[in-house]
């Protein structure tokens, strides 16, 4: 489950590792405006945005889209309304969302290479996802949805049937992160970093799940009955 809702009336006042610790996804955005949740984590967000001369309601209100729990996607009956959110919601949220998954991971095990609970192999597992997960969506985006929006074509149940194998192999990978990172439950003395690792490897869990589910259960079907 994700985090309850944050009001932006505290967003202020809260560290930047207690909201990396806390809000799925936070990592990227003060990476993208250079803020350090780790050697600088117990500086408050104010503060931070007003030593880095960053608007602070423009960061508060990237927080809030964060920390508001996102409803499952109303599913559009025409198919290539459906191909198009599932591009933009899953595939394009997928690759930005591995690549700083990877990064957490590789620090984490750098940094706490002596720690008992280390989520030793998380990284190089999150690597691995990331190009098969890469390979997977490219298929469906240059081969098998041009032609599912073209409509009509009777040659799609063999490559539907081998992106589904795919699946399989997906969910596999995320039964394996789900073991690196104990159930994505970071231990009590863990970092900033190491809680943001757990956060978002469990959402994007949530995340592949749901997308596997709608094209196996509503987009696939829609060509192979």
């Amino acid at each position: 489950m994700r985090d309850a809702p944050t009001t932006p009336s505290n967003f202020a006042d809260r560290s930047l590792a207690e909201l990396a610790s806390t809000l799925a996804g936070v990592t990227l955005l003060f990476r993208r405006h250079n803020l350090n949740f780790c050697h600088h984590g117990s500086v408050s967000l104010a503060e931070a945005a007003a030593a880095q001369g960053i608007d602070l309601t423009g960061l508060e209100q990237e927080l809030q889209l964060m920390a508001t729990p996102a409803a499952p996607p109303a599913l559009p009956e025409d198919t290539a309304a459906l191909i198009a959110l599932i591009e933009t919601r899953y595939h394009a949220v997928h690759r930005r969302e591995l690549q700083e998954l990877i990064t957490l991971a590789r620090r984490v095990e750098t940094v706490h290479a002596a720690h008992p609970e280390m989520p030793r192999g998380a990284a190089e597992l999150l690597r691995g996802m990331a190009g098969e997960l890469e390979v997977h969506m490219k298929k469906e985006e240059l081969i098998l949805f041009p032609r599912m929006r073209r409509g009509g074509d009777p040659m799609l149940a063999q490559p539907i049937a081998a992106l589904m194998v795919d699946h399989d192999g997906h969910r596999s990978q995320l039964q394996e992160l789900a073991r690196a990172l104990r159930n994505f439950i970071a231990p009590n003395d863990a970092c900033p970093g190491w809680r943001a690792l757990c956060l978002g490897a469990r959402k994007l869990t949530e995340d592949l799940v749901q997308h596997i589910r709608i094209e196996n259960d509503v987009l696939f079907p829609r060509f192979t009955v």
